[in-house]
């Protein structure tokens, strides 16, 4: 199986799983190591734990608890490709409440089968994986398990209550992203910055000031991009050195960023700038 570390945090690392047993191999016996929570979204296994038997499919979830034996089995097809979120204990406490016995039936129901309450958020999580959005694998991780606990507990959700001190911690936490936008800015080292757990620092700027801490990351990145590339100092500069000045990675990722935001690529906004109006003209004419 062939495993890749999208990303690593202190309180969840998202990992690509990809397997190509197929019903002439063998299975093993396993353990989980930890926590986790693993979206199927291709191919088919079957999970075999605590003397029960489960059949996966694209849209299932995968539970795991610590210590706990298993095996997996493919039967039926060749293969299948799961996106797993590794949970720290201390943020499945927090979201499976304070009552130990609660926390142990949730994290040992084994299989959710495929629901559309977690798929969707499946989804987003592996587009996420991918560079396709603006959230971040570790922020679509931990979505997914709050939300796995609602639909497995029933529970309802409560809103965060937003206080001034709240608003006062978002706004400084903004403040901060910004001034350090080019450097390399993780959930983790955000929400240090503020004293609190990444997941309740989540939740509050989010919720204080409508975007995620990466979304504000990403756009703050963006904005500085843009007021170079509009700008003389973006003059004769590569659109590589521009992203990379501006904190992102990669070109690529970038590109694919700037023209989701600006319905153009970065050279043609640079272009557009510097006289070639008839960019702009094409853009405003297709609303007429």
């Amino acid at each position: 199986m062939a495993a890749t570390t999208i990303a690593q945090s202190a309180s969840v690392s998202v990992i690509d799983y990809r397997c190509s047993a197929g019903p002439a191999d063998t299975p093993f016996v396993e353990w989980h190591c930890g926590y986790c929570v693993s979206y199927v979204r291709k191919g088919s296994f079957g999970y075999r734990l605590r003397g029960e038997a489960y059949e996966l499919v694209a849209g299932s979830v995968l539970v795991g608890h610590p210590g706990d034996e298993y095996t997996c089995t493919h039967d039926h097809v060749c293969g299948d490709e799961c996106l797993s979120f590794q949970l720290a204990p201390e943020l499945v406490d927090t979201l499976s409440g304070r009552s130990r016995g609660e926390q142990r039936g949730i994290w040992r129901t084994g299989c959710v089968p495929p629901l559309p309450e977690l798929m969707v958020l499946g989804e987003l999580a592996q587009a996420a994986a991918e560079g396709r959005n603006e959230v971040a694998p570790e922020e679509a991780g931990m979505l997914f398990a709050a939300r796995f606990v609602e639909v497995v507990s029933g529970r309802k959700p409560k809103s965060p209550e937003v206080t001034a001190r709240d608003r006062r911690r978002a706004v400084e936490a903004a403040l901060w992203i910004d001034a350090h936008s080019c450097e390399n800015i993780d959930l983790a080292l955000a929400a240090a910055e503020t004293g609190l757990s990444p997941f309740h620092f989540l939740r509050l700027f989010t919720k204080a000031l409508g975007v995620s801490p990466h979304q504000y990351l990403v756009r703050s990145r963006l904005r500085h991009a843009a007021r170079l590339l509009a700008g003389d100092a973006g003059d004769g500069r590569a659109i590589t050195d521009v992203a990379l000045d501006v904190g992102f990675a990669d070109l690529s990722n970038f590109v694919r960023s700037f023209h989701r935001a600006a319905g153009i690529p970065p050279l043609a906004f640079r272009r557009a700038v510097q006289g070639n109006s008839k960019i702009f003209q094409d853009r405003l004419a297709a609303f007429a």
